[in-house]
């Protein structure tokens, strides 16, 4: 590929001695133009697993509906042998963790995962190129 050549302004009126010009022979066209699109979609989305959701409603339960604190949630889920996803003992820290995690993840999914973006094309041009 040697250059490039633009199309003339007005492509049907191009005389007929241009047509007849060996360079002319060699113009190749082509169809050019650019697409952008965007998309949350690509993003991975992992799931919690039923544990880590059957424990997010038991807290969810015991804070909430039972109006216990979080110090007294995380001596009842230690005293219960209910581990962390870590195998490890439950804090207040974590037990607010949990809740906070949840709600910050559905704010998430809600706000950014579902956002629409348009795509956008760019217009179309018809370029020439000379190939040796």
């Amino acid at each position: 590929m040697r250059k490039i050549v633009k199309c003339p302004e007005n492509y049907s009126t191009v005389t007929e001695s241009f047509r007849m010009d060996p360079f002319y022979e060699s113009l190749i066209p082509h169809l050019e133009f650019s697409m952008e699109f965007q998309s949350n979609q690509l993003i991975y989305k992992k799931e919690y697993t039923k544990r880590q959701q059957i424990i997010y409603l038991l807290i969810h339960h015991l804070h909430d509906i039972e109006g216990w604190s979080y110090r007294k949630i995380s001596k009842w889920l230690n005293q219960s042998g209910i581990k962390t996803h870590t195998g490890k003992n439950w804090f207040s820290s974590s037990v607010i963790s949990v809740l906070k995690r949840k709600h910050e993840r559905d704010l998430m999914n809600e706000q950014i995962r579902n956002q629409y973006f348009p795509s956008k094309v760019s217009k179309f041009e018809v370029n020439y190129y000379v190939f040796d």
